[in-house]
């Protein structure tokens, strides 16, 4: 790495213009270059379920991780660390420089639209995978970005929304796992879209202070894609670079602001400094370096790790004595539900990735059985939610025959640009050559069903669809929002019914009309004719009637749970809740998997044999579900969220703006803190997760006091009281009975893992930081750690702590 004075000898070699032109990206996912200093574009990709790369391209496929909520519910820090590292590979074998993960912002209310792509609820825990993700990023020298800075904890108006919070909330709360990411040696941090306390994040003072003066962040600090929105304020404030470009908002604007002496030259030095230093650890500045050889995976290996990841963030939520299955022991197994064989492996949004092959959980139960026992599937009733985008499943394209569509792009006067064979009808960003005027997509539709199909067009513009020549949609759409996600990954679908017949081979044009600021995607879908409820539902009970077993499996659809909008609701709907109680009620072995990424009302869940939440499982989620459902692994998860029984109870829920600002009310009372404070009781509470075995809790020990200001360590004796080798997660929590300030009725602190025998006694270290212990005094603007008694509390949930013990907290003077 190059020190200080060789930095500023490059520096110096830059005029005030080319030193603003770093400043702006180069193109959507790449930084500019400097031949004078030496200096090499980077590349930078979506993260945390997968290394998309510069393009969307469903050629372009990527290994498909577990969502975020996923790799939480593991509770297994060196776990995530490996799973960092893999991304990190991923991103190597793209052209990859900086991956844009993890997201630390927090669960504060269930209906948060990005729910899956976020860690926890908690602040110490969520900063503590985190960290994990990025030490496993950084150890192939690819730049791990903690996102968004900060408070972007909802989706509703994202672009705009002032967060109003105060400072002892920011800082206790908010801001703690991007603290821990600086400790991590995160590369870069991105500011949101958002504002807090009437001041955007791009140009806010929380980029100096704390991030780099009491931090010590010495790297990049990156925009959200778009929200740069100023150019002085932006400029002072501590933002280095701006994306996308090649057009912002510095530019020529930040030159003359320079001229004018509006921007001090000595902050765009700085912004540079930052960004060569990163380049630097990069590789990206100096000499190209030799080819080396690059580390790959197996395939095999990869798949393995992935596969014991999804398991290892399920969580059995409930169980009587129902799991797992004696696959010895079956003769018939009934899977039952749309989502079991269309299992939904990740959230949607611009961290989307195009995973080579996904097993869903009928495939899996299939390859476990295969050999043993018949395996059964009822679908039920079609789901919610838009119809599925149209794919070689159902359609060919028209010139060559083989599965897929073809895309072409047309001029104003119908001449043929380009053309191509894709293998899906979901093109976000179709080449665009020069006199570009009209994206097509052709598809001849191969229905295996006769009935009343319903098809689909997303987009923005002038847009049409035509079956055989026939006009089925026709329109001018114009765009309703400047949500870049909604724009270019997830348009609004425009939706149709036409009749069509099995074994035909009808031709299906969609056109959109490209205009400016409308984006490129061109997205068509395709459902076949829903059954009818009852007959659905009748037939689901029949196949779970008959088995020795049934699994269902329900979920969340596109609507549900997407980047650029929240839920309104946690509701499954009720063709999904008819779907599981007639399955339980004509079988008591009834398992149910819920396919969701955050939380979901569950009314019938003390009526099933058992429950398991599967999240966003990732590319080989239906063969981990298979592992736990048969017994060859125990489920690992625990939740990283409380999970309400039904949204109403939940002491945060407000998501949506009033007057353009969004007030935490709650302060620093969010997830099982806020849940203690209102004295409500969850479905399931932060931490909760079965295994395969049971255990007791014995006894806590630790120290009688502790100086302020210091960590120290709590060890929680535990048995297993069951018949099976098992995991424990240890969970400590703190309270402060008596104390002057405000604290919540008991927080997280600290956990450690253990794995015993059956009646084997060990014994968890757990760990509980300084940290835990301060609050932020807002008066004088420090950390305080206040003397007096704290209890100490140990259990496996927030809701079960039946361990306790008394530390004395003494002034560290």
């Amino acid at each position: 790495m190059r020190d200080e004075d060789e930095l500023d000898r490059l520096i110096d070699k830059l005029t005030p213009e080319a030193k603003v032109a770093l400043l702006t990206g180069a193109d959507t996912w790449r930084t500019a270059a400097e031949p004078a200093v030496e200096l090499r574009p980077w590349v930078m990709s979506d993260g945390p379920a997968g290394v998309r790369g510069p393009s969307w391209d469903e050629r372009h496929t990527a290994v498909l991780l577990p969502s975020a909520t996923a790799l939480a519910a593991t509770w297994d820090e060196p776990l995530v660390e490996r799973l960092g590292s893999l991304l990190a590979l991923e991103a190597r074998r793209k052209g990859v420089h900086v991956v844009l993960a993890p997201n630390l912002n927090l669960h504060r209310s269930p209906l948060g639209g990005r729910h899956f792509e976020c860690f926890s609820e908690d602040p110490e825990l969520t900063g503590r995978m985190g960290a994990a993700l990025v030490r496993g990023i950084q150890a192939h020298q690819v730049a791990a970005t903690a996102k968004h800075y900060v408070a972007n904890d909802s989706e509703t108006d994202r672009l705009s929304v002032d967060v109003r919070v105060d400072e002892r909330t920011l800082r206790e709360v908010y801001l703690a796992p991007f603290e821990a990411a600086v400790a991590a040696g995160v590369r870069f941090v991105m500011a949101g879209y958002n504002a807090v306390n009437g001041t955007t994040t791009t140009a806010s003072s929380l980029l100096r202070s704390p991030l780099r003066t009491e931090w010590g962040f010495a790297g990049v600090v990156v925009s959200d894609w778009g929200a740069a929105r100023s150019t002085g304020e932006c400029a002072r404030a501590g933002l280095d670079l701006v994306m996308p470009g090649p057009e912002g908002v510095w530019g020529e604007a930040l030159v003359r602001a320079l001229e004018r002496g509006e921007v001090d030259r000595r902050l765009v030095d700085d912004k540079v400094r930052h960004l060569l230093r990163g380049a630097d650890w990069l590789g990206a500045l100096g000499p190209m370096p030799l080819p080396g050889r690059r580390p790959r995976p197996r395939p095999g290996a990869v798949r393995a790790l992935v596969r014991r990841a999804a398991a290892a963030g399920t969580v059995l939520l409930a169980n009587r004595n129902v799991l797992p299955l004696d696959a010895e022991g079956l003769t018939t197994v009934a899977v039952i539900g749309a989502r079991a064989a269309h299992t939904r492996t990740q959230g949607g949004g611009s961290a989307g990735v195009f995973p080579e092959g996904e097993v869903g959980v009928l495939d899996g139960v299939r390859a476990w059985l295969r050999g043993r026992a018949t395996v059964v599937h009822a679908p039920g009733p079609a789901l919610a939610g838009p119809p599925p985008v149209l794919d070689g499943t159902w359609c060919t394209a028209p010139d060559s025959g083989a599965p897929g569509v073809l895309l072409r792009v047309l001029d104003a006067d119908e001449t043929v640009l380009h053309s191509e064979h894709r293998f899906c009808a979901r093109q976000l960003e179709p080449p665009l050559p020069p006199g570009a005027h009209t994206v097509e997509i052709r598809a001849r539709l191969g229905p295996r069903a006769s009935g009343r199909w319903t098809l689909g067009i997303a987009g923005f513009g002038r847009m049409t669809l035509h079956l055989d020549g026939a006009e089925l949609l026709a329109g001018d759409f114009p765009k309703d929002t400047d949500d870049p996600a909604l724009i270019h990954v997830t348009p609004p679908i425009h939706r149709v019914s036409a009749e069509l017949v099995a074994g035909t081979s009808p031709l299906l044009v969609a056109r959109r009309e490209l205009a400016p600021d409308t984006g490129r995607a061109l997205v068509v879908s395709a459902a076949p004719p829903a059954p009818d409820t009852a007959t659905a539902l009748a037939a689901a009970a029949r196949a779970a009637h008959a088995a020795d077993a049934a699994i269902v499996v329900v979920g969340t659809t596109e609507d549900d749970e997407c980047e650029g909008r929240d839920r309104t609701h946690l509701r499954l709907g009720s063709d999904q809740d008819a779907l599981v109680r007639a399955v339980a009620a004509a079988n008591p072995r009834t398992v149910v998997i819920v396919n969701s990424g955050g939380p979901v009302e569950m009314p019938w869940r003390r009526e099933v044999g058992a429950l398991l939440l599967s999240w966003f499982p990732g590319q080989e989620g239906g063969s981990a579900l298979a592992d736990v459902l048969f017994g060859r692994t125990e489920p690992g998860g625990r939740l990283p969220t409380t999970w309400p029984a039904v949204l109403q109870d939940a002491p945060v829920v407000d998501t949506r703006p009033r007057e353009g600002r969004l007030a935490y009310t709650e302060g620093p009372h969010i997830g099982h803190r806020g849940w203690l404070r209102a004295g409500r009781t969850p479905a399931y509470w932060f931490g909760h997760g079965l295994g395969y075995t049971t255990w007791a809790y014995e006894e806590v020990t630790g120290p009688s006091s502790v100086r302020a200001g210091e960590s120290f360590t709590v060890r929680v004796r535990v048995r297993n009281t069951g018949t099976r080798a098992g995991r424990e997660v240890v969970q400590v929590y703190l309270a402060r009975p008596g104390a002057t300030v405000e604290y919540p009725e008991r927080w997280f602190a600290g956990y450690a893992a253990v794995r015993a025998r059956p009646g084997e006694t060990v014994t968890a270290s757990v760990d509980v930081p300084a940290r835990a212990l301060r609050y932020w005094d807002e008066r004088t603007g420090r950390w305080r750690t206040e003397p007096g008694t704290c209890r100490v509390l140990a259990g496996p949930s927030a809701g079960d702590v039946p361990l306790a013990r008394e530390v004395e907290l003494t002034p560290a003077d």
